[in-house]
């Protein structure tokens, strides 16, 4: 079943390194086959980091977005989430799945609860844990 998503007019999305904007009006786009994407919300720009949580982020969105440049940005993971379990040692359990969605390649699903993280401040998920898999890509890794 394909995956289908609506840009918002201006909008922008990354799609296995390549960026795709939408023009004045929405768009509807179907992703047939496994691809790595973003939508433009989710992007952390560099400029934007300002946490260690932000880092640890932006770290598993290069290994995500460029897999070419994996083996370099997982070893910068590695040392970012050191920092990060020092930084955050109430974090713990959330860092450990995020360690194991990484290991596991489900890169989106750790970038959505690392996102989560810097959101809630509290090493938790803001939404006291739920489940939310609605708006996660079908098909978020690479063939």
């Amino acid at each position: 079943m394909p995956l289908k998503f609506v840009l918002r007019p201006n909008e922008k999305v990354i799609i296995n390194g390549a960026v795709i904007g939408a023009g004045d009006r929405p768009g509807s786009f179907f992703l047939y086959n496994t691809a790595n994407f973003l939508r433009g919300r989710e992007v952390l720009k560099e400029e934007q980091i300002d946490c260690i949580e932000k880092k640890l982020y932006f770290v598993i969105q290069l290994v995500y977005i460029f897999p070419e440049d994996a083996t370099l940005n997982l070893q910068r993971f590695a040392s970012i989430l050191d920092e990060t379990r020092q930084a955050r040692p109430d974090a713990a359990k959330t860092l450990d799945e995020i360690e194991r969605l990484v290991e596991a390649r489900n890169y989106y699903r750790a970038l959505k609860l690392c996102r989560k993280m810097f959101k809630s401040g509290d090493g938790g998920t803001a939404d006291g844990g739920a489940s939310d898999d609605d708006d996660a890509p079908a098909n978020d890794r690479m063939p």
